[in-house]
């Protein structure tokens, strides 16, 4: 645990971020892991009432019947605390981007109605503002539960099937709506 800390340390102070101990957390997004993508956030204190939420998520695999998942994505959100930081209401303002490779698989309420017969693979960026609330549990750990509304624009390439891959051209595709959701398990650095 302490090599951790003192690696976060360094990566902040070479950011040039200021920083204490007890202004550090790290999480893990339980939405995300039940999805198969591996996940890891950090929020820094940045004042009093602020914070930087940072997350990675990728996700490589290939699943049968060659269903395919993989994508990464970054999502830097600045978050206003109501109370106090990492306790309590706040409000955020996020980025986000990564790149994907889609076939095979079903998606809820009809977003990109033909994935499960054809592949796209391509990149997106987008940006959106969230709410959520944080519940301690101790003094070292705590719950989070986030939600974000937005827009993301993607463009892609094609592909016939999901198994084979002729080509069959490239595209653009804008998306509003929800572009954040969250159940966080939380670690606070001290």
């Amino acid at each position: 645990m302490k090599n951790l800390r003192q690696f976060i340390c360094l990566l902040f102070l070479l950011t040039g971020i200021p920083l204490s101990a007890q202004d550090v957390s790290i999480k893990t997004n339980l939405l995300y892991d039940a999805s198969t993508t591996i996940n890891l956030g950090t929020e820094i204190s940045l004042a009093p009432k602020w914070t930087l939420d940072l997350s990675a998520n990728y996700n490589a695999w290939t699943f049968s019947n060659n269903k395919k998942w993989k994508h990464w994505l970054a999502q830097p959100e600045a978050r206003y605390w109501l109370c106090e930081k990492f306790n309590g209401h706040f409000f955020g303002a996020h980025l986000l981007g990564g790149q994907y490779n889609w076939g095979g698989i079903k998606l809820p309420l009809g977003l990109w109605s033909d994935l499960k017969n054809y592949r796209y693979e391509g990149w997106y960026a987008g940006a959106g503002v969230s709410y959520g609330y944080q519940w301690l549990l101790s003094n070292r750990w705590s719950i989070e539960t986030s939600i974000g509304l937005g827009y993301i624009h993607a463009y892609y390439d094609k592909y016939e099937c999901v198994t084979c891959g002729e080509w069959l051209g490239n595209g653009k595709k804008d998306y509003l709506g929800v572009t954040k959701a969250a159940v966080s398990l939380i670690y606070i650095i001290k």
